[in-house]
């Protein structure tokens, strides 16, 4: 396959899922988000700062930079929603998302088709010549899963 058909496909399934997300986080309100997605799970901000760090995590990861904003692992990626670390506000975790996804977004689409087959930056090069489906594309893959799963759940607060 084309590299450059095939970093077509892959942004454009990454731009699809980031825009139905921030559609669906826009249109939820504060105490929506507020709300659990299901009795004894996860509530809508706790999801939307997990999503926005986990993205936050991607700049390193894919060499474009340092986290934006690195407080967000400790509260939604090392820890559960249920813990006693303070959250920031709903309106700020809209507009941690929205800058976060913005310099992602444009960093993947000037990513060259070959650099998409490069090493991420958690694996070495002993491992990746070993492994090298360790690479760029497959995370940006994994996390457009992990984001369409999360997508998900979200739209269970749409009443």
């Amino acid at each position: 396959m084309d590299t450059t058909l095939l970093k077509k496909i892959v942004i454009d399934a990454w731009n699809t899922q980031v825009g139905r997300c921030t559609k669906l986080i826009e249109g939820l309100t504060d105490e929506q988000l507020s709300e659990e997605i299901a009795p004894n799970r996860n509530s809508g901000i706790y999801l939307v700062g997990h999503l926005t760090a986990v993205h936050d995590a991607m700049l390193p990861l894919l060499g474009f930079g340092e986290k934006l904003f690195p407080r967000l692992e400790e509260i939604f990626i090392k820890n559960p929603d249920k813990s006693s670390l303070e959250k920031p506000a709903i309106k700020k975790l809209r507009e941690y998302w929205h800058e976060v996804n913005s310099l992602l977004t444009s960093k993947l689409e000037n990513l060259g088709e070959e650099e998409l087959f490069q090493r991420h930056n958690s694996v070495s090069e002993e491992d990746f010549t070993k492994e090298p489906h360790r690479n760029k594309l497959n995370i940006v893959l994994s996390r457009t899963n992990h984001l369409s799963y999360h997508l998900g759940q979200l739209a269970l607060l749409k009443k």
